[in-house]
């Protein structure tokens, strides 16, 4: 008898071409249908909460998908995680409701943006975070971020890739902070009912530009209120971009 199961997974993004299955590299999803076939010889699809792309990590990504197979859910995180590469990890595995879909339920999901604020970049941190060497105004950040916050149409702050039929989002909270172990890390997190293509990533990077006092901290509010991408920073490195936590009710 078919079940569904739902994972929360795990990964180091650095040598994936992103979530999703592509044509030109291997992708966190391959990997994990693959290693569904490898244990029980079911082909399935595994559905997420949202795509990351190439060198994007997680450390709270949802999936799901439909099983055949008997094994008990307490056994199942372990059996597929010695079948996955080391830098991917189910961290749990869980009955589903029969309709449960990882992306469509999502009610908020967080994700934060990580930057080295100092001289040069530790060689421990180059695949978790960006680097910017000029000083960062802390205090010019999360007042440029207060805007952020509520019902918007995020266009200014996304890609001309995106898919999304909307461009409008909420976001609940957005707020930047020093690393309570390492104060020269700096973290942007962001929550929200969902983001646009590249939309985090490009908040970094205009946050940044406002630290260093390169933007004005009402660019963000102009950019959203005329729609306009160019007003908005620059697209920040993937590898300082982390899905952290979904949410559902």
């Amino acid at each position: 008898m078919s079940r569904r199961v739902r994972l929360t997974v795990a990964y180091d993004g650095t040598r994936y071409a992103g979530w999703q299955r592509q044509k030109n590299g291997m992708a966190v999803q391959e990997c994990l249908e693959e290693a569904i076939w490898s244990l029980f010889h079911e082909r399935v699809s595994v559905d997420a909460s949202g795509r990351t792309d190439a060198g994007v990590h997680a450390w709270g990504q949802v999936a799901a998908f439909t099983l055949e197979h008997s094994i008990p859910i307490e056994r199942l995180a372990l059996a597929l995680n010695s079948k996955l590469p080391q830098d991917i990890r189910v961290m749990e595995a869980a009955e589903a409701a029969w309709d449960f879909h990882p992306q469509f339920q999502a009610k908020r999901k967080t994700y934060r943006y990580t930057y080295f604020n100092g001289p040069f970049l530790p060689p421990q941190y180059r695949l978790y975070m960006a680097h910017i060497h000029e000083p960062m105004d802390m205090e010019r950040m999360n007042e440029a971020a207060k805007s952020l916050v509520g019902e918007h149409d995020f266009t200014a702050l996304s890609s001309a890739q995106r898919t999304s039929k909307t461009t409008v989002r909420r976001i609940y909270e957005a707020r930047v902070y020093r690393d309570v172990a390492d104060a020269r890390v700096i973290h942007i997190e962001v929550t929200g009912n969902g983001f646009l293509y590249n939309m985090v990533r490009i908040i970094a990077g205009t946050l940044a530009d406002v630290g260093r006092g390169r933007l004005d901290v009402s660019v963000l509010e102009e950019a959203m209120g005329q729609k306009d991408r160019t007003l908005a920073g620059v697209t920040a490195p993937p590898q300082g971009l982390a899905l952290v936590n979904v949410e559902y009710e």
